[in-house]
């Protein structure tokens, strides 16, 4: 098979020269634009989320030897979870070489987070069954690499400080309602409230239910000085 110019110059930008193309074509085709005859990224991405996995575990104990296993547990979850994948994605332009179907690129799919970092699981999946381990493991070192150095010691994300901190206080887990839902399919916009048990509660609005709630919770341990 032989790569499209905007393919081979996607190629030369993350650094790595496929010795079988195909294995790029196919971790950037989505399953609306799939067939018979053409495969999706659903496997690569299977593959490499356990690839990224493996190989940012390892970085977070080369960066810090004295770290417990607790303090690097929220700090790998922060490096590997699909916003953070999405966020690598937007920067090497995995949007716009997306091969999605009519129905996926109407709504905006070149934007999604969960495509985008579906995505990038399955470049580097991709990476990884055409170079082996080595190549995939300096290709994410190289797009992580600012991430790695500056992951917080505390990475907690916000759900789960806030839940923590409830706890800590014989409390009942916080509550997240849905008060509403605006704009278009493609660009949705969701407000959020979070409840706690002593009746205080925080609202906050975005683009994804989970951002949403990550923004209410992270406004309601400012609100504790927590």
């Amino acid at each position: 098979m032989k790569l499209s110019a905007d393919l081979r110059q996607f190629s030369a930008d993350i650094g790595y020269k496929f010795k079988d193309p195909g294995l790029l074509v196919t971790a950037l085709t989505h399953s609306s634009m799939s067939s018979t005859t053409r495969s999706n990224n659903e496997r690569l991405e299977f593959l490499g989320d356990r690839v990224l996995g493996l190989v940012m575990a390892e970085a977070l104990l080369d960066l810090d030897n004295k770290a417990s296993e607790g303090q690097l547990a929220p700090r790998f979850n922060a490096l590997v979870r699909k916003e953070t994948c999405a966020d690598v994605a937007r920067s090497i332009g995995v949007g716009d070489m997306l091969k999605l179907g009519r129905s996926e690129m109407i709504s905006g799919g070149r934007r999604k987070e969960a495509l985008l970092g579906d995505a990038m699981e399955a470049l580097i999946a991709a990476v990884y069954r055409d170079g082996g381990f080595a190549a995939a493991q300096s290709l994410i070192l190289r797009l992580w690499n600012t991430r790695i150095i500056s992951v917080k010691a505390d990475a907690r994300d916000p759900k789960t400080a806030l839940q923590e901190w409830a706890q800590a206080r014989k409390g009942t887990p916080p509550k997240y309602v849905e008060l509403s839902r605006s704009g278009p399919d493609h660009a949705p916009l969701f407000e959020i409230e979070v409840q706690l048990h002593s009746g205080q509660v925080a609202q906050a609005k975005a683009g994804s239910k989970r951002q949403a709630e990550q923004a209410a919770a992270q406004l309601m341990l400012e609100r504790l000085g927590a």
